[in-house]
């Protein structure tokens, strides 16, 4: 099944569709994304790895979900979507704002260039990865994962530590 991103400009007005692995080609065409922050009672943030086989970045540590809206899907119906097909759960979501952003993965050689929702929420169990998105996943505090970011930040991806800004 062929997805679609939303194309938008800088200000997130839509102004187009484009299949998914395209506008990720050539530098990247700007497209609507968002960011899902999942904390636990003890402030700790849920993490993810992707799995190895994702199209871009696969392999890196990042926030608890990250995706792309659908045309004709709000960005908060998206992201509680993308939260059950690959942690399966749903939780309360409520956006925190948005940045813009350009990325390439060096191994794959597609950019990630977004305009992205940051989304937080809260979940108090152990999630049910999707093997195919998610290889790994683990709760930790914020000021561990800023000592790991800055000692290792190639173990993230790059959208991770521009996103944590608004969640601190």
């Amino acid at each position: 099944m062929q997805e679609n991103v939303i194309l938008v400009d800088e200000a997130d007005n839509a102004v187009g569709e484009c299949e998914k692995l395209a506008a990720h080609l050539e530098g990247g065409r700007l497209h609507r994304a968002f960011s899902v922050f999942i904390f636990n009672d003890a402030g700790e943030l849920m993490l993810q790895r992707r799995a190895l086989e994702k199209y871009h970045f696969g392999g890196l540590w990042t926030n608890t979900c990250c995706s792309h809206p659908r045309p004709g899907e709000t960005t908060l119906a998206a992201a509680t979507r993308r939260l059950m097909e690959e942690l399966g759960f749903t939780t309360a979501l409520v956006e925190q704002g948005s940045f813009l952003y350009r990325a390439t993965d060096p191994l794959s050689g597609l950019t990630e260039h977004e305009l992205d929702h940051v989304f937080v929420g809260r979940f108090l169990d152990a999630p049910t990865l999707n093997p195919a998105e998610v290889m790994d996943w683990r709760w930790q505090a914020i000021s561990e994962i800023e000592a790991e970011l800055s000692a290792h930040p190639e173990r993230f991806t790059p959208w991770f530590p521009l996103a944590l800004a608004y969640v601190r």
